[in-house]
Formats: C-alpha cells, sequence, structure tokens
C-alpha cells in the first residue's frame, strides 16, 4: 500500500472541519460522516484468537513454565489446572480451577508468568489476569461469567465485578496445607550472594554419617582460602542429605567473623546462564573480572550441572586456576564425586580433586530420629515417640523429605484444627499399608555383616582369629546390640558359643575406634542399610 496516501484528508481534526476537506463532499455527506465518527462503537469485532489457537499458545505458555519453576510445584498449580481464556489487546485471561490456586500464583508467579507471555508472544508487557473456572470438582466456587459486552466503550477489567465464595472448602484447606510441603521440597536454589540466615551449623544436626563434612566445613569458615587447611573443599552426596545447608552455614560464619570478606555462592546452572547473559550482551570481561578478580570464597552448588557445557567449562577452568592460584577458597558440591561425572573435561576433574573430597552418607536412624525432634521442636508440633520412630524407620534416604513429612504434619494439624496420631501420620504420609518392621534376628545382622565385608557367615562364627574376620565379627556384635538390644550371652551362643567377655570387649573396641576413625562410620550406616 502506498504509504504517501492522504489519509489526513478524510478525518476530522481539531483545526480542520470536516465541510472544509479538500473532497468538497455535500453536506448530507458531511453530516452522515461525522454521525459515524461520533457514534458508540460496537465490539462485535472477531476474537484476536480462535479457540485453537489459544489451546496452541495455552500449551507453549505451559511449557514455558515447566522449564522456569519445579516440577513439584507446575504439578500442583498449573498441570491441568491453568488454562488460557483470552487474548484482547495486551490483556491476558487464565481459569484456574480454585480459588486458592487463583491466590497462589497472584501472589507467587505472575513474574514468571508474564516472562513466559513474552517468550511466545513476542516481547510486549501483558497484563494478566486470572479467573476461576466453574469446575464441578470445586464444591463451593461460583462459576466466573465474563460481563456482557454491550455497544458503546468495552468495559475496564477494574469495571468487571461478580462475586466469589470466599469461604475456604476442605479441599481448599488441603491444598493449603499441602503448598507449605510443596514450598519445602522444591530444590532449594539462590542467587550469588544470598545466603539463608537460618542455615547454620548451630542447627545443622551432626551424626556418623555427615561427621566429617561438617568438621572440614567449620575449619573452613573458621580460616579460608591459603590461610586454612583446605583451600578448596569438595563435598558430594545424594541429593537432600543437607549440601546445601553447609554451604550457606559456611558463608554465614565466614560473614560472621570477617564481614568484609566478598563471598559468591551460585549453583552451576545460575553460573552457567549469568556467562550467557554476558555473551549475549558482549560483557563477558566483566563476568570473568567478577570472578576472578571480585571473589574471596566462590561456593558452587551442583557442580555437575555444567557437564557438556565445553563453553562453560572453559570459563570456569581459567577463574578456578585464577583464584586457586591467588589463595583464595573453593567450595563445590555435587551428586557424584569427581571421577563419576560425565561430560566433564579431565582437566577440571583434576582440579576438582586438588583439594579435600568428602561425601555425605545417609543417616543413620538415631540421626533421623534426633533430626525430626529439631525440626518438631522448630514447628512448634508435638508427636510421640513412636510416631517419630515410624517416620524415621519409614523415610531414610532423605533428610529434606524427612524434614518436609513433618511440615505436611504441622500444616495439616494447624489448618485443619486437628490433633496428630499414628493413623494418620499414616494416612497422610502414604503409609497406609506400612507394617511393622519385621523383627531383626542376630542372624540378621551377621548376615548384612558378612555380604558388606564379603566374608563367609561361617567364618565369623568360627574360632578364627585372622585381622579382618576378627573385626568383621566385632562390628556385628557391636550391631547386634545397638540394633536388637541383644544381650552378650545371646551374641556370644550365636558366635559359637564364646563368652559374654569377649563380646564386651568387642562392643568396646568398635566403640572407642569410632572416636577416631570415620570410615568405621561409614561402615556401620552402609551395614545398617543393608539390614
Amino acid at each position: 500500500m502506498n504509504q504517501d496516501f492522504p489519509f489526513g484528508q478524510f478525518l476530522k481534526s481539531e483545526n480542520q472541519p470536516l465541510h472544509n476537506n479538500p473532497l468538497n463532499l455535500d453536506n448530507h455527506l458531511n453530516k452522515t460522516f461525522e454521525k459515524e465518527l461520533s457514534a458508540p462503537i460496537v465490539n462485535d469485532e472477531p476474537e484476536e484468537f480462535n479457540e485453537v489457537e489459544l489451546n496452541a499458545i495455552n500449551q507453549e505458555v505451559l511449557k514455558n513454565l515447566r522449564d522456569s519453576i519445579t516440577s513439584q510445584k507446575f504439578n500442583t498449580y498449573f498441570e491441568s489446572n491453568f488454562n488460557l481464556i483470552s487474548i484482547k489487546g495486551n490483556t491476558v485471561v487464565f481459569s484456574v480451577a480454585t480459588n486458592f490456586i487463583k491466590t497462589i500464583v497472584e501472589s507467587q508467579f505472575l513474574p514468571v508468568l508474564s516472562e513466559a507471555l513474552k517468550s511466545v508472544l513476542g516481547n510486549k508487557e501483558f497484563k494478566v489476569e486470572i479467573n476461576i473456572s466453574g469446575s464441578s470438582s470445586s464444591p463451593g466456587v461460583k462459576e466466573f461469567i465474563p460481563p456482557t459486552i454491550k455497544t458503546g466503550t468495552p468495559r475496564s477489567a477494574t469495571e468487571a465485578k461478580f462475586s466469589l465464595d470466599l469461604n475456604p472448602t476442605k479441599e481448599d484447606l488441603i491444598s493449603k496445607a499441602e503448598s507449605k510441603y510443596i514450598d519445602h521440597m522444591e530444590d532449594q536454589t539462590f542467587q550469588g550472594s544470598q545466603f539463608d540466615p537460618n542455615k547454620r551449623f548451630a542447627n545443622f544436626v551432626v551424626g556418623p554419617s555427615n561427621q566429617m563434612a561438617v568438621a572440614t566445613a567449620t575449619a573452613v569458615a573458621k580460616e579460608p582460602g591459603r590461610s586454612g587447611k583446605y583451600p578448596s573443599l569438595y563435598i558430594h552426596s545424594n541429593s537432600g542429605l543437607g549440601k546445601t545447608h553447609i554451604l550457606h552455614a559456611v558463608a554465614n560464619e565466614i560473614l560472621d567473623r570477617t564481614p568484609n570478606m566478598r563471598i559468591c555462592l551460585i549453583t552451576a546452572r545460575d553460573f552457567m546462564k549469568e556467562m550467557i547473559d554476558a555473551i549475549k550482551d558482549k560483557n563477558i570481561e566483566s563476568f570473568q573480572a567478577k570472578y576472578s578478580e571480585k571473589v574471596d570464597v566462590l561456593m558452587i552448588d551442583d557442580i555437575h550441572e555444567l557437564s557438556n557445557k565445553k563453553g562453560t567449562q572453559d570459563e570456569f577452568f581459567h577463574i578456578f586456576n585464577e583464584l586457586y592460584n591467588r589463595g583464595k577458597q573453593l567450595i563445590f558440591t555435587s551428586d557424584k564425586s569427581p571421577t563419576e561425572i560425565e561430560g566433564i573435561e579431565e582437566r577440571i576433574k583434576t582440579r576438582l580433586q586438588w583439594g579435600l573430597v568428602i561425601d555425605i552418607q545417609k543417616p543413620d536412624l538415631e540421626t533421623r530420629i534426633a533430626i525430626l525432634k529439631k525440626k518438631a521442636y522448630d514447628l512448634d508440633l508435638f508427636l510421640s515417640d513412636d510416631i517419630l520412630t515410624l517416620i524415621a524407620t519409614s523415610i531414610k534416604s532423605n533428610i529434606r523429605e524427612l524434614e518436609g513429612s513433618l511440615v505436611r504434619l504441622s500444616a495439616f494439624a494447624d489448618v485443619m484444627k486437628v490433633e496428630i496420631d499414628t493413623e494418620m501420620v499414616k494416612d497422610l504420609l502414604g503409609l497406609e499399608n506400612f507394617q511393622e518392621s519385621k523383627k531383626i534376628t542376630l542372624d540378621d545382622i551377621a548376615k548384612a555383616t558378612s555380604g558388606y565385608f564379603k566374608i563367609p557367615l561361617a567364618d565369623l562364627k568360627s574360632k578364627a582369629r585372622n585381622k579382618e574376620i576378627a573385626r568383621a565379627r566385632h562390628i556385628a556384635m557391636y550391631l547386634q546390640r545397638k540394633v536388637i538390644h541383644a544381650t552378650q550371652q545371646d551374641i556370644g551362643r550365636f558366635f559359637g558359643g564364646r563368652d559374654h567377655t569377649s563380646v564386651i570387649h568387642g562392643v568396646n573396641k568398635i566403640t572407642d575406634q569410632l572416636k577416631t576413625d570415620v570410615n568405621l562410620s561409614r561402615d556401620l550406616i552402609q551395614i545398617e542399610s543393608l539390614i
């Protein structure tokens, strides 16, 4: 279309009455044209997007949300609960299943939702409205009926009025309690130099499974960098065993002792995103200078996330070298040891092993109970010892899940105004079919010990006294006393009719060695998990 076409000649302006237009329209046509211009606009335009298009856009928005938030939150608040209704101008309307979900989305997810819309619809600011759908599965919530569009100026969103039953239903209360559990269970992410002041060594429960990691981290916090014993520290364990808590505890301790110390605590994923943004903005020199020159303590969580990211690995390699050579403190965590990470260059694996490499094992029963008691105290939640033992016996491998079970119980008791009993615990924590643990016998413990050390059970029960067999036998005796409280006489009879004084000697020997032998603690934890 010709851009020089004189559109202005057809339009009325403040300085040019229509009857003076150069087209010399007759008076009747002029009045008709003026009347049409001043008439109310009837909003009978078709929807900007049809149903198929809205559905496609909705799926793309959900895909973006899935990549931006934790899977637990996505499944709870968006999966099958969140639908795009309309897009008009810069207003985007979604519907959700319940008023509770509407409140959560509006209070927690509007920024990430806006970013998802920009990604799908273009870099433009959108106004988001959340409505309640008339789902029959949400009793107590009235269906939202959009205002009827009439002739005249369209009504704004603020003028649209509708009523909701704000009395929470039982389902809403249960959802509210569950959301607290989800918040607790989500991955603990953080940005550089933002530390959780509540995560400290003082409130970290120490047991045989983590005592070496805690002792080393404490030493680093007291003397970070070259002046200390461990200028590079690498801690690895399965998810949920306390690595992130230890990182924050180190950061808080260092800042308490040396407030001017410059600390950067960041996830490997955020480190990579920051580098990518720097490259896009053509500002990679500032990125390099920040980490190489302006950091005294660099802590990177989940370093295995750099797997197969060659460009990021190159930058990390040079930053590691610079900080290490300058005597700065380096701390890394992962779910694997350096040698087990695939997709990491050998030169980086080597450097990750320059310092001390420590693992954290699953907590034993006593430590799990201690963790539960501390968490119950923090939540002001009273639970009997039987309930605590039930939970500790059922949840063995993940501290976050262990604590999360109490968060769920506390939230449920709070919103539903009920007292927690054993049956409720079994139901809420998915233990409905939980049976009392099978009675552990002397034989069960001895078999677990012999299997762990690959020593025949017959040799443990024999009169053999070589060093390996005697040590395994003493460990089995120790565990028999600890786990099932067997008597010295019963243990002695089990091991070939030995005198009870032999059992006392064996148990005491292991007890004394535990005070200094970290490897022995790990052996005991591993054997217990096999019983």
